[in-house]
């Protein structure tokens, strides 16, 4: 019975409509929001033209669903490797190349330097190397930008420029990768 529809992922909205992340964005799997659907916690937006079967009932796989209760967004992102690189915009915040990224501390651990978003940045490895444990002025390796905690807002807005692979024609409506962001 699950023969192709690994791929057949749902997009789950907010009670406002709106996708609950952009980056990465909000799926869950068939079996998850079809148990949704039953247990009456989402409605069925947009379905895709596979179904599945029970003995007593048949039931298109949705493709989009809201939930019913409007879950509140975070306000304060965790503090992971991935929001750094993706507040950062995945380039090296010292030469702008997106390979081999690292994060640097821009106080170093071994001065004192705190894991925290505003001592960390996304560095190549090649740029990490070449900082090593100096303090910039030193090495005279400035970030293009200033690091700062981001807002979920913020992040989400990032989120936006990296569409994922694959998008199915019911989601287009809800989300936003075809307009220009400013950086």
């Amino acid at each position: 019975m699950t023969d192709n529809l690994d791929s057949c992922n749902a997009l789950v909205l907010n009670a406002d409509y709106q996708p609950l992340n952009y980056f990465p964005l909000s799926l869950w799997p068939w079996y998850e929001a079809v148990k949704a659907v039953f247990m009456e916690r989402v409605n069925i937006v947009s379905h895709y033209d596979k179904e599945v079967h029970s003995p007593s009932i048949s039931l298109k796989l949705p493709s989009v669903v809201a939930l019913k209760n409007y879950v509140t967004p975070i306000t304060r992102p965790a503090f992971t490797r991935f929001n750094v690189f993706l507040r950062d915009s995945f380039i090296c915040q010292y030469c702008g190349d997106n390979n081999d990224l690292t994060f640097d501390h821009l106080i170093p651990k071994s001065l004192g330097g705190k894991t925290t978003w505003d001592n960390v940045v996304t560095a190549c490895s090649k740029c990490n190397f070449i900082k090593g444990k100096k303090l910039e002025k030193e090495c005279k390796m400035h970030p293009m930008t200033r690091p700062k905690m981001p807002s979920t807002h913020d992040l989400q807005n990032k989120g936006r420029r990296f569409p994922p692979n694959y998008l199915h024609e019911s989601w287009r409506d809800f989300l936003y990768w075809d307009i220009e962001l400013e950086p």
